[in-house]
């Protein structure tokens, strides 16, 4: 018999989280969330335009792009989240082994980011 696969939740997320360096537990906006030197990686998605169960990652523009074309069943936006270096995750879609290197590259992104105002978005071509 294979091996039972255990559903990722964000109990898994925390678990694969908190063992990146400096990683520590927290919320957002009243959400479970992850965050590094106090700026937020991670976090349950809670804005109403998101699917039950999906993660929000902080991720540049380009590699958010790259996701969505790749693996759309996987990583979504919605118009809430499009200004935002962010990319959602359907939790029931992403295996375990990429959500563990999903949270490290945004721990990395967070990490290395300089502090900017917190209106600072992506702008929008006209």
């Amino acid at each position: 018999m294979g091996k039972r696969v255990e559903p990722i939740t964000f109990q898994t997320v925390r678990t694969l989280g908190l063992k990146l360096q400096g990683a520590e537990d927290g919320t957002t906006y009243g959400s479970p969330a992850l965050k590094v030197n106090g700026r937020m990686f991670a976090c349950m998605a809670i804005n109403k335009s998101a699917e039950p169960e999906t993660l929000a990652v902080r991720v540049p523009f380009d590699q958010r792009d790259d996701l969505l074309t790749e693996a759309p069943e996987t990583y979504y936006l919605t118009d809430h989240y499009i200004d935002y270096p962010v990319v959602l995750v359907r939790l029931a879609r992403v295996q375990r082994d990429v959500l563990a290197d999903l949270l490290r590259a945004a721990h990395q992104f967070v990490s290395a980011e300089k502090r900017q105002p917190r209106n600072t978005r992506r702008r929008r071509l006209s």
